[in-house]
């Protein structure tokens, strides 16, 4: 690659030479590769170098020796000639990140000089900024057209779209031209190169070029204004020209630039005084400051100064376009412009493909390879994740809240995302660890979010309620709610059950005050007997009392509905005060931990982990359990005393075991549910978005609610244990009572009005028949509530002989 940043060593010489101002001359050796760009310009640069040193008055007299390297491994260098590649890593990452991407694939010659730009700089700049290195791909000097078809097919297969080459100009003309053959130099690519090959980018033929566009490239900034360079690049164009006529272009590039500085800089150390050995040379050397042609000259650490200023180019058409500067400060147009964090402040970019729009940097799934979601097969309930085998097709079957989440969060994604579901049956952190080594690409199901886990993942935004709950048991109260007897009824219930009370007692005594006195007589008294006849109702039958069928017939259809109606409120009234008297049997964890009572956990570590550490209970009082039947049986069965299970899983267990278990106590923050992705993963950002939408439009809630309503409760329970009954529960009956009260009525009023006068004798035998069907309805009920007595009993003085021979109508 770089043929002359390093001062391998220097030979030196002495001999006598009378031309010599000082009487000697001194030879110094370099070697150089020959074959390469980079180092023809060396060799130049490196003789006017001298020329121009010797000519000066004064001076020692300076023979150059070169050798031409032969591809040979170099010596290490005693002073690093070329400043250190830091800085111009620094300006590569600051480009990746100024566009938003999150990753990028490093392929780099298999050179010692290349390697050590790599690791530790560029690796350490791209952390700086978080970005991360996809694949980092190290290809030999001279790799041919398959072994860049395998290597470059694999980075092709690959999400990340970015591509960051640090080659020799020689290695990256064939990479170029295999990406190009291979359609990578097309939309949705970017391409960054280095110095090393952005350096020589004047020197392109048009094939590299135009394999090349849409390439961006970073190199050292020189001034190619003021006399010394012109000077130089007149002088330089001639030489080159002369001694290379096969290279089409003769204009100097920086490193010539550096080849001269360093030719100039040995020379100056020489001439400076005593320098009969290298330990001598060295410190002359180290002490040399002055502003050469690339920039300034000056030692740190037995290394140049780092460059701190780079140019940023786009290779365009048959050439290149200068886009403008980075430094530390950040991006500008001009040396002493305003500085920018963004690139965009440079101008617009033309991208491989030419899109008008910066590239995404990553490659969405296809159908051919989809992203690979890892999901847990080991789940403590399957309304989370739910996986089946299909022995038919030899397919898995996957269902559950967990994945009808993340599919409705790709739905949402703002374009289509291909995956599949592979199951997985290790542990949880097992899992997230095969996604930090690629083996998923995401992992998807009831994952909690805890902290040691994100050492190796990224998580989204949770998608549920986080927290570690107790539940226990269940136990009955003796304590009451003043007002509960009324909540049976609704209020319009209690209003129609009222007024039908009444209704039917206002027809009894419209139908009876003409067979009793004491039916009659003052309003007040009326009344008090109106009230009487209504609510005794409910507790009675006075058949034997009455003496019109007419009101027997309205007693008994009332009693009946009376019946059905009272043993509905006893039945709802039990059930209401048996679960507002349910509450917890522990209502905290102290109770635990001074009773030393065993408890429940799941088979996820961080749960058994909690429990031991932040919450602090013993490791022997702690039983795991895999299954939510077998953390029931345990509690049932006395077992444990209560059992710690996340929010979500702990919704779903007290819904299903309602009557029997509760939440007590308050949540523990810790987990909730996450997908999870690589580190610095290109796609979390848009899932989280799309999972974000997903909350805000209702459609996780939904989802939310469909989970909890799956879980029926298998407890025994009324149905209408909580629910107050209301008239809509009783219509019919109400229809029924109310229309034969109704009924019997207005037969009384015509009768009363001898409208039916003239037809009773007709009728007669039809009213006898009612009137014995009525009678067994009155037997059969006798018969069968104990609440209705008989009436002759209570008032012995009244018996039918006593009565008319025979009923009215």
């Amino acid at each position: 690659m770089k043929t002359f940043f390093l001062l391998l060593f220097f030979l030196i010489t002495f001999a006598l030479k009378p031309e010599g101002v000082n009487g000697v001359e001194r030879v110094i050796g370099a070697i150089s590769d020959c074959n390469t760009r980079a180092g023809k310009e060396e060799r130049v640069a490196m003789y006017m170098a001298i020329q121009d040193f010797n000519m000066q008055p004064n001076q020692t007299f300076i023979v150059l020796r070169l050798k031409c390297s032969q591809h040979n491994k170099p010596s290490q260098a005693a002073i690093a000639a070329a400043a250190s590649t830091y800085t111009q890593m620094k300006a590569v990452a600051n480009i990746i990140q100024s566009w938003g991407w999150r990753r990028a694939n490093v392929i780099y010659e298999d050179t010692d000089s290349a390697a050590n730009g790599i690791s530790p700089y560029l690796y350490g700049a791209l952390q700086e900024v978080d970005v991360q290195i996809s694949n980092l791909l190290a290809l030999p000097s001279f790799a041919d057209s398959s072994l860049l078809h395998k290597e470059l097919g694999k980075l092709k297969k690959e999400q990340c779209r970015v591509f960051v080459v640090h080659t020799s100009l020689a290695l990256a003309t064939r990479i170029f031209g295999k990406a190009n053959e291979m359609k990578m130099m097309e939309n949705e690519f970017v391409w960054i190169t280095t110095d090393s090959i952005t350096s020589l980018v004047h020197s392109m033929n048009y094939s590299l070029v135009s394999s090349m566009q849409g390439v961006l490239g970073v190199r050292n900034s020189f001034l190619e204004t003021g006399p010394d360079f012109h000077s130089f690049s007149s002088r330089f164009l001639q030489i080159f020209g002369r001694n290379y006529p096969e290279e089409k272009h003769h204009e100097p590039g920086i490193f010539a630039l550096q080849a001269y500085d360093a030719m100039r800089t040995v020379g100056l150390a020489i001439n400076q005084g005593d320098v009969n050995s290298g330990r001598k040379l060295l410190k002359s050397i180290l002490k040399i400051n002055f502003n050469g042609l690339s920039g300034k000259i000056q030692f740190m650490q037995q290394k140049l100064e780092p460059a701190t200023q780079f140019q940023i180019i786009n290779i365009i058409g048959k050439g290149y376009r200068e886009l403008g500067f980075w430094t530390g400060e950040g991006f500008s147009n001009s040396t002493d412009g305003v500085y920018s964090s963004s690139m965009e402040s440079l101008g617009h970019v033309i991208w491989p493909g030419s899109p008008w729009s910066a590239p995404r940097g990553w490659d969405l799934p296809t159908t051919e390879n989809p992203l690979r979601i890892g999901v847990p097969n080991g789940s403590i309930t399957n309304k989370f994740v739910e996986v089946d085998y299909d022995p038919s097709t030899n397919q898995y079957n996957f269902s559950g809240f967990s994945l009808d989440v993340f599919n409705e969060t790709a739905k949402h994604l703002k374009y289509s995302l291909q995956y599949q579901f592979i199951p997985f049956g290790g542990k949880y952190t097992d899992l997230v660890k095969k996604v930090q080594s690629r083996e998923f690409d995401a992992a998807v199901g009831d994952i909690a979010i805890i902290s040691n886990r994100c050492e190796y993942v990224d998580f989204t935004h949770p998608y549920t309620e986080s927290g570690l709950v107790m539940v226990v048991p269940r136990l009955l109260s003796n304590s009451s709610t003043t007002w509960l007897f009324v909540k049976p009824f609704t209020k319009a219930m209690w209003l129609l059950t009222l007024f039908i009370n009444v209704f039917n007692g206002f027809v009894v005594l419209s139908i009876e005050r003409s067979y009793h006195s004491e039916l009659r007589g003052p309003v007040l008294n009326q009344i008090g007997t109106l009230l009487w006849l209504a609510f005794a109702t409910l507790f009675s039958l006075h058949g034997e009392k009455l003496h019109s069928n007419l009101s027997r017939m309205t007693m008994v259809v009332w009693l009946f509905v009376a019946l059905i109606i009272t043993q509905s409120y006893t039945a709802s009234l039990t059930s209401m005060l048996t679960e507002q008297n349910l509450v917890p049997k522990i209502t905290n964890i102290e109770t635990l931990k001074s009773k030393n009572a065993l408890i429940g956990s799941s088979q996820k570590s961080f749960v058994r982990e909690y429990l031991e550490g932040p919450l602090g209970f013993k490791s022997n009082n702690i039983r795991n359990f895999t299954t939510a039947d077998e953390h029931e049986k345990a509690l049932r069965s006395g077992a444990i005393a209560a059992t710690f299970l996340e929010a979500p899983v702990a919704k779903l267990f007290v819904a299903k075991y309602c009557k029997s278990f509760t939440i007590a106590g308050p949540a523990y923050q810790v987990g909730g549910y996450g997908f999870a992705f690589p580190k610095g993963s290109l796609l979390l950002p848009d899932i989280d978005e799309a999972l974000l939408n997903v909350r805000e439009n209702g459609v996780l809630k939904d989802l939310e609610e469909r989970l909890i309503e799956s879980e029926q409760c298998v407890d025994i329970q009324s149905d209408n244990e909580t629910a107050s009954l209301s008239p809509h529960n009783f219509l019919i009956l109400f229809i029924f009572t109310g229309g034969t009260s109704t009924t019997a009525l207005l037969i009384y009023y015509f009768r009363a009005t001898d409208i039916f006068k003239n037809s009773t004798a007709q009728y007669e035998g039809i009213w006898f028949t009612i009137m014995m069907v009525l009678n067994k309805l009155v037997y059969y009920r006798n018969r069968l509530s104990t609440e209705v007595r008989d009436v002759a009993d209570e008032n012995p003085g009244i018996s039918p002989n006593n009565s008319h021979s025979r009923s009215q109508v």
